[in-house]
């Protein structure tokens, strides 16, 4: 074990940082170029561009929570997440490539369906990252104890990665987004494969909650599935959804309808009578529900901007050729992440430490929500866009930081890479609803604004549920998953 491991030195948090910034870089390669490439160079409409992301949290569903369950229990390669996020970063490398040769990897396997290459491409990038997202952010859990050093952790983790997405998005602003992939592609490959060897993993996770004493058994997909409780209504959208694009229809009113009514109700269930789905046994999920819930309608949000953000700048800003665009919207997100970049270390992390995480981060989802209505009734300039971004940025900082601190000190530890990934899904999910519901309302929809008060009304309803979940339900170790039984 390094020197810098044993004390816990600034180094070691940087060290420990890089995974999840490679991912993270791989990333905001995706955001800034994907929707870009896809609308200039092929064509694709925007409900065509919304499938295409919609291959992203397919990826997520499957492989972060598979790779969470398998990576709690093997080693190999010297480690427990170390295989991972080697074979996930040198993939994400490769896809890296892809993305600007879609149209030729097209005509070398002979066919026309630009489409389905695409998908082809973005999914396995997004696995790929999802491969090695869940592993980079569980190591930091695995070798740093809970506490103030845990936030540290993720807080580092944040501002190293943020640091990095900033520079992604100036290069693709000042050098242009073809720049950007092939640069990112080497970095991504570097930062992926070089630290995990540098990091010593513990040989077994120590279970820290008084229910670690009960014997462990496998997570059944019963479970697995009253743990997510608060998602149902996501998933059952998904499945309607990509049935529907696969079929070509429009996913009906009542359907909707329905989706709509499941997701209410668990949140009245879990958050009003504080009662969970399944019966009494599963109480001790409660907190991690609440937390779910709250985080789904964040990234409902902030995913709804970043697929189609293009086509606001498009409208709204006249006389923007497709590459101007391109760069407004690279710039709009480098400003965005530049202020997620600074404020974790320096504002988030002092001052969760004087009120606490759970209302640190309210507070900067409240402020999103602000930012993201700023957009809608002010945002017709180049300038205005940019300054408001900078606003929308400090909810970004806690979104990409803060949850993970709260929901990793609410579960077992020993179980961290499955918990980890079934909070995955409140990410996923929601990316899926946006992908296939939303972009159908968008693209129906004469004035683009519409993608903002979307975005604005999530990330206020977010908030809202962040009030009911606090300080002190974080702190609480709640029993094991697996400790309930079946039902």
């Amino acid at each position: 074990m390094l020197a810098i491991q044993k004390r816990l030195a600034p180094s070691f948090y940087a060290l420990l940082s890089l995974p999840s910034t490679a991912m993270g870089f791989a990333l905001s390669v995706q955001i800034s170029a994907l929707s870009w490439i896809l609308s200039t160079k092929y064509g694709l409409s925007i409900h065509d561009i919304g499938l295409v992301w919609a291959a992203g949290p397919i990826a997520g569903i499957f492989g972060q929570v598979i790779v969470g369950l398998i990576s709690d229990n093997v080693w190999f390669w010297g480690g427990r997440r170390r295989p991972f996020i080697l074979v996930g970063g040198a993939l994400a490398a490769l896809m890296l490539l892809a993305l600007p040769n879609i149209g030729v990897i097209s005509e070398a396997m002979g066919t026309d369906a630009l489409l389905g290459v695409a998908i082809t491409v973005a999914l396995t990038l997004d696995l790929a990252i999802n491969i090695s997202f869940n592993p980079t952010r569980s190591i930091i859990a695995d070798v740093t104890p809970v506490g103030e050093a845990r936030t540290k952790g993720y807080t580092w983790m944040q501002t190293i990665s943020g640091t990095f997405g900033v520079a992604a998005y100036a290069i693709g602003a000042i050098w242009g987004n073809y720049t950007l992939i092939y640069f990112g592609a080497i970095l991504v490959l570097l930062i992926s494969v070089v630290p995990p060897f540098f990091i010593e993993e513990p040989r077994t996770l120590q279970a820290e909650t008084d229910a670690a004493e009960v014997p462990q058994q496998k997570a059944s997909f019963s479970q697995i599935l009253v743990a997510i409780s608060p998602l149902w209504g996501y998933l059952l959208y998904a499945i309607v959804g990509i049935i529907a694009r696969l079929l070509n229809q429009p996913v009906s009113y009542f359907l909707q309808g329905i989706c709509i009514g499941v997701t209410v109700g668990s949140i009245l269930l879990i958050f009003l009578l504080k009662k969970p789905v399944c019966g009494s046994k599963y109480t001790h999920l409660i907190d991690f529900q609440k937390i779910l819930a709250a985080h789904s309608f964040t990234w409902l949000g902030i995913q709804t901007m970043f697929v189609y953000m293009f086509a606001y700048v498009q409208q709204k800003i006249v006389g923007v050729s497709d590459d101007q665009m391109g760069q407004v919207v690279s710039i709009s997100f480098l400003i965005f992440n530049a202020i997620a970049a600074v404020l974790p270390a320096i504002l988030l992390q002092p001052l969760s430490s004087k009120i606490g995480r759970v209302k640190t981060h309210l507070m900067c989802i409240a402020i999103m929500a602000l930012g993201y209505a700023g957009i809608f009734l002010f945002g017709h300039s180049v300038f205005s866009i940019y300054v408001l971004m900078g606003v929308v940025g400090i909810g970004w900082a806690a979104t990409v930081s803060l949850p993970f601190a709260i929901m990793s000190q609410t579960i077992d530890q020993s179980r961290m890479g499955m918990f980890m990934g079934l909070f995955n899904l409140s990410v996923v999910l929601p990316q899926l609803v946006a992908s296939l519901g939303v972009g159908e309302a968008i693209s129906a929809a004469e004035d683009k604004g519409l993608i903002f008060i979307i975005c604005a009304l999530s990330l206020a309803i977010s908030a809202v549920l962040w009030l009911f979940i606090k300080e002190n339900q974080t702190k609480v170790e709640t029993e094991t998953l697996v400790s309930g039984g079946g039902h």
